[in-house]
């Protein structure tokens, strides 16, 4: 409701009220229109709360909280103004999310008791309450390099083949990662999920060692079978994997596992033998390539140049350990009917809760879908105090998860709350919406299926920040902090 400052008709209310009180009510009425009229900002009050906000600070005081909410106003105050402008619209989202590593299954399944793993559960995956509502996983096909050991689903003595894949085994992921993403499944259904590889089998590569080579040209096809047989295998469990990419990080050999994949191999990989495999066998399963640093948008134009095998791609994955997140638009612009990923991230323990919640709010969350990508991932979900498991000799020593959990206690990290301020409310199908970015004050902006408007916005500058957040002439003022983040829903 309004209150209207018309001065009239205000004291002839007043002096209907008993006589007694008319006068210090009259006072205090006086006294408030004097104020409202110097300040010059306001001319309409309005009660209630038009705006959720929900905040999160660089000290900390404040982690994914829910603040009170903001009232549209009219408003005179010469403060920067985030237009957000619903007519304009960009990509649809797929989600927000991580990648659950082996290691993260590890700890999910077997560090905390199944009534805490409920609980937890439903707090990353549900949509109600607390809940904030990871939508999109990210998993490896066979072992990654934060798995306790390294393994592949056909793994075989040395000397040995299996070209019509008799032994191929999908058990190493029956330990932890199946039964956590059935558990994940049933609290939200819909999740989707990519799949990436770490290695081929060593059988199939020219070093004969799951750790870095390259793929063997005479096994590209029993390796495009190979990742039918597991699309089919984890369909038999409920598990349906919307995408893979052919690769992680094909251009890094230092991971173990890895294997080392060029443009051009990839290409022929696509073009000649996975593509046509799906294809042949009915696979609907996404192709996406690349999946690795902004510094290379080279890479994946190349392969989506070539006619015969853009035909079987669905869009490019990126990391940022390299490059700047603006790689993702050279590719949108060379190819825009194709679609973008953001896969991966990580953040280190010697890294800086506000200067990770800065970095990765400005290039991730908002850098990546600004720049057309329909996800954001950070990598790991979850670890224990000493950054394990992870495999020797080239996994992860440092990598921070979004969780650590330890001793049946749960520690939620700064990779959590990035994430949070996204996935809660920017639900999939959600769409990226235009607006404007005055100086240090980066967003985006989206409209939810459910026609909500949600407006992310971090304050990488130096200095707390007044705006003004205009939603198609519907005006509502508010303060960050500098290295705050706050989601605005309306």
């Amino acid at each position: 409701m309004f209150i209207r400052t018309s001065l009239p008709f205000f004291i002839l209310e007043l002096f209907n009220m008993n006589t007694s009180k008319t006068y210090y009510t009259l006072f205090s009425a006086l006294l408030l229109l004097f104020l409202l009229s110097c300040s010059g900002s306001v001319t309409e009050i309005k009660t209630g709360e038009d705006v959720q906000v929900w905040l999160t600070t660089g000290d900390e005081k404040h982690l994914f909280e829910q603040m009170p909410g903001l009232a549209f106003a009219e408003t005179t105050d010469e403060i920067p103004v985030i237009k957000v402008d619903t007519d304009k619209t960009y990509q649809t989202m797929d989600g927000f999310g991580y990648s659950l590593t082996g290691g993260s299954a590890y700890h999910l399944n077997r560090s905390i008791t199944a009534e805490q793993r409920k609980e937890l559960l439903n707090e990353l995956f549900g949509t109600e309450g607390n809940a904030i509502g990871i939508s999109y996983l990210r998993i490896s096909i066979g072992a990654s390099d934060l798995d306790e050991q390294v393994f592949s689903y056909n793994d075989l003595p040395a000397g040995e083949t299996d070209l019509n894949l008799e032994k191929f085994d999908l058990s190493p992921d029956y330990k932890d990662l199946i039964p956590v993403l059935k558990e994940i499944l049933a609290i939200n259904p819909g999740i989707k999920i990519m799949g990436s590889p770490w290695s081929a089998p060593a059988w199939m590569k020219d070093n004969n060692s799951p750790k870095g080579g390259k793929l063997k040209p005479e096994y590209y096809d029993v390796y495009a079978r190979y990742f039918a047989r597991y699309i089919k295998e984890m369909a038999k469990e409920g598990i349906v994997i919307d995408a893979i990419t052919p690769q992680n990080e094909p251009e890094n050999p230092k991971n173990n596992p890895s294997l080392v994949m060029t443009a051009e191999e990839q290409t022929e990989f696509i073009k000649n033998n996975l593509g046509p495999v799906f294809e042949r066998e009915g696979i609907k399963t996404k192709i996406v390539l690349f999946d690795h640093n902004c510094d290379n948008p080279e890479y994946p134009i190349a392969i989506l140049n070539d006619m015969e095998a853009k035909k079987y791609i669905d869009g490019t994955a990126f990391h940022l350990y390299l490059g700047e997140i603006e790689a993702l638009s050279q590719v949108q612009r060379a190819h825009p009917d194709k679609n973008l990923y953001f896969t991966e991230q990580w953040t280190s323990p010697q890294g800086t809760f506000d200067g990770d919640l800065r970095w990765h709010t400005r290039h991730l969350i908002v850098g990546a879908p600004r720049n057309w990508s329909r996800t954001v991932l950070e990598w790991n979900l979850a670890a224990d105090e000493e950054f394990q498991p992870h495999t020797d000799q080239g996994g992860c020593t440092m990598c921070l998860g979004a969780l650590t959990i330890e001793n049946s206690e749960i520690k939620r990290n700064v990779a959590y709350y990035i994430i949070a301020h996204a996935s809660k409310f920017v639900r999939p199908g959600s769409v990226r919406v235009e607006s404007n970015m005055p100086e240090d004050l980066f967003n985006v902006a989206f409209v939810t299926p459910a026609g909500k408007k949600v407006l992310i916005v971090i304050n990488d500058g130096t200095h707390d920040r007044d705006f003004v957040i205009d939603s198609n002439g519907q005006k509502a003022h508010t303060r960050l902090q500098a290295g705050a983040v706050g989601t605005y829903v309306w």
